[in-house]
């Protein structure tokens, strides 16, 4: 904000003074790239508080599905805890009962008997539910953490993300933390020509920095969705029209990724939108600029937690 601020001073001040119109138009470029970094950071802040406000959302009710398992629980031990009860009664009845040798006596006995293996049987039956609500309950936690280091391994894997592309800010590249993914934009302007597929050098480099990084995190799968505006295709050549397009264009960065040879080529997908998931309206010359890109989503691993989720229902 010092910065910005700062700026606009020096531009009020220069437009005041004998300065070039070259030094005054650079000063008012670089103030307008300001004022957008500066809403764009706001903007990731927003989505951050979202994410942060989902996961508490989260949080709180497997701690409300921990709280009811507890209940039942203790409900359980306290109907063992009576049926044991009824049981020592029923036990004393037995042994008083069997000193007395007429007919009427020994139907009841008879009788209290079967009671008893029958509050047996459902004493057994409660212990043993008690025993699965315990192992619910453990398994409930270690889910808890697993899904809380998930979250904390893609926060690491999007700050070092952003580290390795810190070069490309400004240049229609943002990388930001969503619904537990990880998302990396590349608008077209920093990868392609119109109309083309073919990624230009300033593009691979960062397409190449992404691939350093996803090679050390092996076990992330990677979604590459290509997408356009919705000006109809005008070139010529094997392409029909914009879906085609980016379907070549997200091919195209997967090609890049697999000359990665630490990366496992089974968790990379390519996929076309065409202009079908548009970030902006497409009414106006930057709303088109934003729906032109490739999105590298990325996903952590959930073969773990799917399994937990399993065990505990």
């Amino acid at each position: 904000m010092i910065k910005k601020i700062s700026l606009g001073l020096l531009i009020i001040a220069l437009s005041t003074s004998c300065v070039s119109k070259k030094i005054y138009t650079d000063l008012e470029s670089k103030y307008a790239d300001l004022k957008k970094e500066n809403r764009s950071l706001s903007d990731e802040n927003d989505d951050l508080l979202k994410a942060k406000s989902q996961l508490e959302l989260d949080r709180d009710a497997q701690n409300k599905e921990l709280e009811k398992i507890k209940s039942e629980r203790e409900k359980l031990q306290a109907d063992y805890a009576a049926l044991n009860k009824k049981m020592d009664v029923l036990q004393d009845s037995y042994t008083a009962l069997e000193k007395n040798s007429n007919e009427a006596l020994k139907a009841n006995l008879a009788k209290n008997r079967e009671l008893l293996e029958q509050l047996e049987a459902k004493g057994k039956a409660l212990a043993s539910e008690q025993e699965r609500l315990d192992a619910s309950g453990k398994r409930l936690s270690e889910l808890e953490a697993l899904i809380a280091a998930k979250e904390a391994s893609m926060r690491k894997l999007k700050e070092t993300l952003s580290n390795a592309l810190n070069g490309f800010e400004g240049k229609g590249l943002t990388v930001e933390q969503k619904n537990g993914k990880v998302y990396v934009s590349m608008e077209n302007k920093l990868l392609f020509k119109s109309g083309s597929w073919a990624v230009n050098s300033e593009g691979k480099t960062a397409v190449v920095e992404v691939g350093k990084v996803l090679g050390d995190n092996p076990d992330i799968s990677v979604l590459i969705e290509g997408h356009t505006d919705d000006d109809p295709y005008a070139g010529s050549g094997p392409i029909s029209d914009n879906w085609d397009l980016s379907t070549k264009r997200a091919t195209a960065i997967v090609a890049i990724l697999s000359e990665n040879k630490s990366i496992n080529k089974q968790n990379l997908t390519a996929a076309g939108r065409g202009e079908f998931s548009p970030l902006g309206s497409n009414t106006t010359a930057e709303g088109k600029a934003k729906n032109r890109r490739i999105e590298i989503i990325l996903t952590p691993r959930l073969d773990a937690i799917a399994e937990m989720l399993k065990d505990i229902n």
